[in-house]
């Protein structure tokens, strides 16, 4: 590897160190980043966005700081990516995933968790790919086309922050953003053999406006960090879950990500469910699994398999997450209509995914009553998922009940729609994130193994506010099973 390379597989946590000690310039990380960007994007598609003269800017006066011995943020100096949905830096374009009609659109502000990235002293290079509005597990669209796993070309990077875990898996960057309303997170991190971290809803927070009673709650959103290590993720999570007032879910409550690598897993009960009781799941996905959450036996924890007692079947679940994620996009799109003057779906509905746009061309009108009943069946998934905390303090799962989906090129790469012969809704069905959506508690997705050469996640869920939970089992499973040498083979891929 030339010297560009060894500093864009850094983690984190070294890159920043060596920032801080001045043994490596914040130039020289960021040239190493564009470099990989530059040689290896054109044929992944993570990358959607970039001011590469606004990021040297930024690592130039990050160079001038270290060396007038000024205060240093914990991620000072460190290139990452953000997604291009609806997280938007100012002055650089913003799509709201690959929509056609905003090509061209500049944003005017800089997003909320954007702005924590770059006060701990981190630095955009780029945006990454999404769907449009996010409303899928794929990551493709008109304007931009798929992104792919760097594990295979010919296989999608999950969605919907796809390109975020792409650049990471592939050496772009060692930290990247991504969000989180069904699985957003967790799929990419799955599909490219990556670590990805959804918080207990309320430890980062979403100061929306004028909808921060509404948009992040139905289903639960979060932001979260995606990285190549449980430790980045820690150090990131230090930044990202602080308490922010305007956000009224915000938890005003410490967390010590990083004291929760140490912390050993002796003693800790393990729930382990192969399907959540309703998934049919890919033999090959549970052949991973199964081998994977003994690690944690090994590590003096006891694994026991668990029945939830969810009564609705996966079909029906995956058509409610669909109906409780559509208020929020009509709140986006009424709202990009006020801000730009653009009606997306009256005015350019050749934009739109014909299975987004059935949901918000004015057809979806539920009663009252209706959406109640949903919220009930969401109360029921919450109890039975709670349940099992009763007895347990960690429950394991596939995160995906598939291997990473094939890439299609219309601009509408879909997941399967039947696994082992049963009907699964394309969109979200084959996902085995969404109920956790529905009941806000902690999960990781963290490298489990490889399938016929594609990565497998394992998805680790905490009690309610379990996070350091979470982070001393992903840290435990690392030692155990550490998956670093997997993203050789991300290395070796043609270009």
């Amino acid at each position: 590897m030339t010297d560009s390379d060894n500093l864009a597989w850094m983690g984190t946590a070294e890159l920043a160190r060596g920032i801080a000690k001045r043994e490596i310039s914040p130039i020289d990380a960021l040239d190493a980043a564009i470099a990989r960007i530059e040689a290896r994007n054109p044929s992944l598609g993570a990358i959607v966005y970039s001011d590469f003269d606004a990021s040297r800017a930024a690592a130039q006066a990050a160079e001038k700081a270290v060396m007038a011995g000024d205060a240093l943020g914990p991620l000072h100096g460190v290139p990452v990516v953000i997604k291009d949905l609806f997280e938007n830096k100012a002055g650089w374009k913003t799509t709201f995933g690959g929509i056609r009609a905003f090509k061209d659109y500049i944003a005017d502000d800089t997003s909320p968790i954007v702005a924590q990235f770059e006060r701990a002293g981190a630095i955009v290079v780029g945006k990454g790919n999404s769907p449009i509005m996010g409303f899928r597990g794929t990551c493709d669209n008109y304007l931009f086309g798929p992104t792919s796993t760097p594990f295979d070309l010919s296989r999608n990077s999950g969605g919907s922050s796809g390109g975020s875990a792409a650049a990471v898996a592939d050496g772009m960057v060692s930290l990247a953003q991504g969000s989180d309303g069904g699985g957003s997170i967790r799929i990419p991190a799955s599909c490219c053999g990556v670590f990805g971290y959804k918080a207990a809803f309320g430890r980062v927070p979403c100061p929306i406006r004028p909808e921060a009673f509404v948009s992040p709650t139905t289903p639960f959103i979060f932001a979260g960090p995606i990285t190549r290590s449980v430790a980045d993720a820690a150090l990131a999570m230090e930044v990202l879950g602080q308490y922010e007032p305007r956000d009224p879910f915000s938890l005003d409550q410490k967390v010590d990500y990083l004291a929760a690598l140490e912390r050993p897993m002796k003693g800790m009960k393990v729930a382990y469910s192969a399907d959540f009781d309703i998934f049919p799941v890919d033999p090959r996905v549970a052949q991973v699994v199964d081998q994977a959450v003994r690690a944690f036996e090994e590590a003096g924890a006891h694994v026991e398999e668990v029945k939830l007692g969810i009564q609705q079947n996966q079909a029906e679940l995956a058509e409610m997450w669909c109906r409780l994620i559509v208020p929020p996009n009509l709140l986006a799109l009424e709202a990009l209509k006020k801000t730009t003057g653009v009606d997306l779906v009256k005015d350019h509905p050749e934009d739109l995914p014909p299975e987004y746009l059935s949901w918000v061309d004015g057809s979806f009108n539920p009663t009252v009553m209706e959406a109640m009943a949903d919220q009930i069946v969401r109360t029921q998934v919450y109890d039975a998922v709670q349940s099992v905390f009763e007895t347990h303090d960690l429950l394991v799962a596939p995160t995906l009940a598939c291997l990473p989906p094939v890439n299609t090129d219309d601009g509408n790469t879909k997941g399967p729609d039947q696994i082992n012969g049963e009907a699964v809704n394309p969109l979200l069905g084959w996902c085995m994130t969404y109920p956790i959506n529905f009941t806000g508690h902690p999960a990781a997705s963290i490298p489990a193994g490889l399938a016929e050469g594609l990565p497998v996640g394992m998805q680790i869920i905490g009690r309610r506010y379990g996070d350091e939970d979470v982070f001393a089992a992903s840290a435990t499973f690392e030692r155990l099973r550490p998956w670093q040498e997997s993203y050789q083979r991300c290395e070796a891929r043609s270009l």
